[in-house]
């Protein structure tokens, strides 16, 4: 492979949003693409970019997602910059990324995913089932908060919006007994210190792609996809094509609580999917397994039949 390889003096330009967690992650993918091609880091140069995700006042209005404008807040101006040719690659967290990407760009490069569960996460408490009655809880999640209410239908769910150190700077506050975080963020984060609990995803099944990075690219641009092609983790790749493929044939939006994991062993992939009313008075699953090359139908094939269970009325509070 013939690669035309960045230099200090002409750098590969890599986007980012920046919250802690996203330029751990810019670092990652950094250091993996320097030490394949055996560059300094100084051939890779980390560019933040703000999105309307970020925006200080929408952080602290603690509203939904959903009624803001989906997932497509945190990554419009990285996608903007990158067909500009502002920015070379983008760097995202997988579980916030819409399954769809804008004309002329490709989203097909995953870093090693890292641990896929939910933290329950507080400064007294170990677990769900050690809360008392009518305990206030705090997530910005739609899927957590619709699993919460199905658990623990007595429990006060309050919106938590912001990054990790936000969400736990509130915690420290009060407004809330618990919250939960993605496991991997703190992993990336290297925050041991957090008073978390790793919840088993048979008790909380995580969102479609949670734990893993993917590096948005040019579709026509070969120098770049020859030069990402040398980091990507087929293992990864394998897994998410059947759990984006459920979410896209259910609703790629944020508007519906769905989970989704597939897992490998050895040639066969088992995938896991829930879909639940926002309210948690609700929830229907499945779980089934296939050769991993047969993975994205799987997905496809477990979304249309959780919809034909739903049944009619299931998805009227979306109207």
């Amino acid at each position: 492979m013939t690669v035309t390889l960045p230099s200090p003096a002409s750098p590969l330009k890599i986007g980012t949003r920046g919250s802690p967690l996203a330029l751990a992650q810019a670092y990652e993918t950094r250091a993996r693409l320097a030490a394949a091609f055996d560059l300094p880091p100084e051939a890779f140069e980390i560019v933040v970019i703000k999105t309307t995700g970020d925006n200080r006042a929408m952080i602290d209005a603690d509203r939904p997602l959903k009624e803001i404008g989906g997932k497509g807040l945190f990554t419009k101006e990285i996608e903007e910059d990158l067909l500009s040719g502002v920015i070379d690659i983008a760097v995202h967290s997988m579980k916030d990324m819409p399954v769809l990407q804008p004309d002329g760009l490709l989203l097909d490069t995953y870093l090693p995913r890292e641990d896929v569960r939910d933290a329950f996460v507080s400064p007294s408490k170990s677990a769900l089932i050690e809360l008392a009655e009518g305990a206030v809880v705090g997530t910005s999640s739609l899927r957590r908060r619709a699993q919460l209410l199905n658990r623990r239908p007595d429990l006060q769910v309050v919106e938590f919006r912001g990054n990790v150190q936000t969400r736990l700077k509130k915690l420290s506050e009060g407004v809330a007994e618990c919250t939960f975080l993605a496991a991997a963020g703190l992993n990336r984060l290297a925050m041991d210190d957090v008073p978390a609990t790793p919840i088993e995803t048979d008790d909380m099944l995580p969102a479609v792609a949670q734990g893993a990075i993917g590096i948005e690219r040019r579709l026509d641009d070969s120098r770049v996809a020859d030069m990402l092609a040398a980091i990507h983790d087929t293992t990864t790749g394998q897994r998410l094509a059947a759990e984006r493929a459920f979410l896209a044939a259910l609703d790629g939006s944020c508007e519906t609580p769905i989970a989704g994991l597939a897992e490998l062993d050895g040639d066969m992939l088992r995938l896991r999917g829930e879909v639940l009313r926002p309210d948690g008075s609700e929830s229907i699953s499945d779980d089934q397994t296939c050769p991993i090359e047969d993975g994205a139908e799987l997905g496809r094939a477990m979304a249309k039949g959780l919809l034909n269970k739903a049944g009619e009325g299931f998805f009227d509070w979306r109207a």
